[in-house]
């Protein structure tokens, strides 16, 4: 076993609106926006049977592993053990899985910046399929309830679940789910150009 990750992903429409009102409520920015490439792993598809994810991503604070469980549902709140380490070299890394038979299954990326409120860290993504905050910690549901989001919001899928979605009526879009045709410069405004 190992530490365990509760989250609840929300669909929003206005990111500047939810940041003012984190601020307004003395959340603190703890990762400013950055632009985040992730890389997920698998070895013919035997972590995605067991719903488990490797994944490699690089951000603005460098390169980290990540290794989260089987995500079960208590009263829509995810929970799954989550594993996560910075490391050197992402490069390095990556050569050591490919060794080890494994090989890039998907990948994504996305915009995000991190804001501490109490124990709830509370993400704020832009991705290429629009904009969502993640709300983590204990006591998850009353936090998000606090700024306007009710439970029954919440989006249960994965953002691959989430990107299989908004891909189904739009034919022409990669499997992964990446901006076209460049990646967003992470200091402009993160409300501009969304889907």
């Amino acid at each position: 076993a190992g530490p365990i990750e509760r989250e609840l992903k929300f669909r929003v429409k206005d990111l500047a609106a939810l940041r003012r009102a984190l601020e307004s409520a003395g959340a603190t920015l703890v990762t400013p926006r950055a632009f985040e490439d992730n890389r997920v792993w698998d070895r013919g598809g035997e972590l995605r049977e067991r719903g488990c994810v490797l994944r490699l991503r690089r951000d603005g604070r460098g390169d980290r592993l990540t290794f989260k469980g089987q995500a079960q549902f208590v009263d829509r709140v995810k929970e799954r053990v989550e594993h996560e380490t910075p490391i050197d070299s992402g490069d390095t890394v990556a050569a050591i899985f490919g060794e080890l038979g494994f090989e890039i299954s998907r990948r994504y990326q996305k915009v995000r910046e991190e804001w501490q409120l109490g124990e709830i860290l509370v993400a704020l993504d832009r991705t290429p399929m629009g904009s969502f905050a993640e709300f983590e910690g204990q006591g998850v549901r009353e936090c998000a309830r606090r700024f306007g989001f009710e439970i029954e919001q919440a989006e249960s899928g994965s953002y691959f679940d989430l990107w299989e979605d908004y891909r189904r009526d739009r034919p022409g879009l990669t499997e992964d789910m990446i901006f076209d045709p460049s990646p967003p410069e992470a200091t402009s405004s993160p409300d501009q150009g969304e889907p």
